[in-house]
């Protein structure tokens, strides 16, 4: 990567349809781990307009009933009217949940993995989280959008909602942020006398309300605004396009700073490595930057469909490592425990703590259920290295 450029990062609100199946697939994970911590989910979700589906593989002991958890979660999110064009009360539900296929089980049953794959963890200095910093600025942009929604400070918003930001980078480090994009879903109040567009007014209180109040730094006179580009976005949510679970990976993750493995996290319980190592790369990568260790890190880890090691480590530090990125693999090694239980065990992962991972990100959330946060290794880590 070059020491000048420009860099962006996207995110969504709750209320965006992809977003929507994304917690609906993590809403009925976590009632199955309320009474039965070692049920087996993979949900998927898919939304249209008028139309949810929920299917899938699981296994368990208890039941879930998926049609008024869905509802429930739907009227949470805020598609309470038909203004929307999609309400929680009218949508019909098609639940299409069937059993876990016994030939995967029997390899996970012994503690192997629930499948093949790579995840791909990150941390960096750029942000008290560890994190880049344009996904954690376009997160906080859709947070503040759907607070100014949910506390009818802009009453015209509606559940759907984008944002984006680029940063300009000099000498490898954020030094301005160059634009902000937000769309914003809303009702048809704030357009103008042509109904195309939303007034001026209502484009300057968006940018008042929703971008100064979380953004401090970093924005200077030459700052570009890109609000609602098309003019207006009156159609929004599921009325207007369709959602499925799994298909936000990089606003999940790190923004696309890095690679991303491929798998979903969504509605997989913690014996899909998919989500469980990928929890696991994060905590290790934040624990070494957390440690002084390097300015910025990235873990990869590869695993076999039924075996419980990890069949390759690798480390990369990006030539801002105290020590080698070979030796630093052989510690990871050491220090952590990467088999499928172990990681579980680890970060506490059979408790009922997923739907809110699905919107604003799967990391550098400060909340305590976030295990994978935590910075616990970090004295380990420097006692292996001396």
């Amino acid at each position: 990567m070059p020491k000048n450029y420009l860099f962006t990062s996207e995110s969504v609100t709750e209320g965006h349809p992809d977003k929507v199946c994304d917690q609906i697939s993590d809403a009925v994970l976590d009632e199955v781990l309320k009474n039965d911590p070692v049920g087996r989910v993979a949900c998927e979700t898919f939304i249209t307009m008028g139309l949810v589906i929920v299917g899938g593989e699981i296994t368990t002991k208890t039941y879930v009933d998926v049609h008024n958890l869905v509802r429930s979660l739907i009227r949470e999110i805020g598609y309470t009217h038909p203004k929307y064009g999609f309400d929680y009360e009218t949508c019909a539900i098609m639940n299409a949940i069937h059993g876990q296929s016994p030939d995967i089980s029997q390899g996970v049953d012994v503690g192997g993995a629930g499948d093949q794959g790579i995840m791909v963890g990150y941390a960096c200095k750029e942000t008290s989280e560890l994190m880049p910093l344009p996904i954690m600025l376009a997160h906080k942009l859709t947070q503040r959008m759907a607070e100014v929604r949910k506390k009818n400070i802009l009453g015209y918003l509606g559940p759907d909602g984008k944002s984006q930001v680029t940063v300009e980078y000099r000498d490898g480090k954020p030094y301005r942020i160059d634009s902000i994009v937000l769309a914003c879903q809303h009702t048809e109040e704030i357009l103008d006398s042509t109904g195309k567009r939303i007034t001026e007014n209502a484009r300057q209180e968006l940018i008042e309300t929703i971008v100064k109040p979380v953004i401090k730094e970093y924005l200077d006179k030459k700052t570009k605004y890109y609000i609602n580009e098309t003019g207006k976005f009156v159609v929004g949510g599921p009325q207007s396009d369709t959602g499925m679970t799994g298909r936000k990976l990089i606003v999940d993750t790190y923004g696309g700073i890095i690679p991303h493995g491929g798998g979903a996290f969504s509605g997989k319980d913690p014996t899909k490595v998919d989500r469980s190592a990928s929890y696991m790369t994060r905590y290790i990568a934040k624990n070494i930057v957390a440690a002084g260790l390097a300015e910025k890190c990235s873990i990869q880890l590869a695993y076999v469909i039924g075996r419980k090691e990890p069949v390759s480590v690798m480390v990369d530090t990006y030539n801002t490592g105290k020590i080698n990125d070979e030796k630093l693999a052989e510690i990871i090694r050491k220090i952590f425990d990467l088999t499928p239980l172990g990681i579980i065990n680890s970060l506490k992962l059979r408790r009922p703590i997923y739907v809110k991972t699905a919107a604003y990100g799967h990391f550098g959330r400060n909340d305590k259920d976030f295990t994978w946060e935590k910075t616990d290794k970090v004295e380990l880590l420097k006692k292996e290295i001396k």
